[in-house]
């Protein structure tokens, strides 16, 4: 099943924790002391696909 999930995703792979860490980094940090109300999609581009 998780083969199927990562052929559907752009990048071709499942997230690894390292991609997720990214996202709440940049979240938790001063570079984002002016963003309010956004949704961060790490999802590789998954939920970009139509």
């Amino acid at each position: 099943m998780l083969g199927s999930m990562a052929d559907q995703n752009p990048f071709g792979r499942m997230a690894e924790p390292e991609d997720i860490a990214g996202g709440v980094a940049f979240v938790a940090s001063d570079d984002a002391a002016f963003v309010t109300g956004q949704v961060l999609s790490v999802s590789g581009g998954l939920t970009m696909v139509g």
